[in-house]
């Protein structure tokens, strides 16, 4: 069960700007990530459940993260149906985030109360999703529409929420321009936990990474 409302979760990811992304199978390398990642100023984490047994993974780092890391917010990505969706709310996902936009995963989500963050590409699905109780939007593959469409869309739409996923990167330029068309958060992958950070385990150079990048997040804001 959540230990987060979507209004209390959805107001941390417009307060530190960032939304660190990972998945690993390895739980003892998942956690050390984690920590890193806490320990840099995350509060928030997506786990993109994408491998065999993830949900094994996920329930071990919740737990972790429960005990140890506390104000950590755990959440899971790559949902692709309902099911899942409840799973890991069973398992104490406190959001869910999907790569496309799904009612069926709204409706589970909204039942519990739980921030559910849709995958969007056009303007007519991010509506579609805000009318189904999306409190912030994923855009996504964000490095495909960029920084130009976030404006476009706060044109029309200026209460709209935006977290663009893909094609975002710890670098003063890339974040001013995402943070300056005006999105609520981002999301960050592969360009802030890279294989070589994984490869080398060089935990305290993803801490100070995190540091940095949520330190260029709150000068360009």
């Amino acid at each position: 069960m959540a230990q987060y409302s979507r209004i209390e979760v959805a107001q941390v990811m417009k307060e530190t700007g960032m939304v660190p992304l990972f998945f690993h199978h390895d739980i003892e390398l998942s956690k050390k990530v984690l920590k890193a990642c806490y320990n840099g100023g995350a509060r928030l984490l997506e786990f993109t459940a994408r491998g065999d047994f993830a949900h094994e993974v996920f329930a071990q780092l919740t737990k972790y993260a429960i005990a140890e890391l506390p104000g950590m917010i755990m959440g899971v990505g790559s949902v692709t149906d309902a099911a899942a969706a409840s799973l890991y709310m069973q398992l104490g996902a406190n959001f869910i985030v999907t790569p496309v936009l799904r009612e069926d995963i709204a409706i589970v989500c909204n039942r519990r109360k739980v921030l559910w963050s849709s995958g969007c590409g056009t303007l007519t699905e991010i509506a579609k999703a805000e009318e189904l109780g999306c409190e912030i939007v994923k855009l996504f593959p964000g490095d495909i529409y960029g920084p130009k469409f976030v404006k476009g869309v706060k044109g029309p739409q200026p209460w709209t929420s935006i977290m663009p996923t893909g094609g975002v990167s710890p670098t003063q330029d890339n974040l001013k321009g995402w943070f300056d068309a005006g999105v609520t958060c981002v999301g960050m992958g592969s360009q802030l936990i890279s294989k070589d950070i994984l490869a080398n385990q060089d935990y305290t150079a993803l801490e100070n990474k995190v540091k940095e990048a949520l330190a260029i997040i709150k000068t360009v804001r």
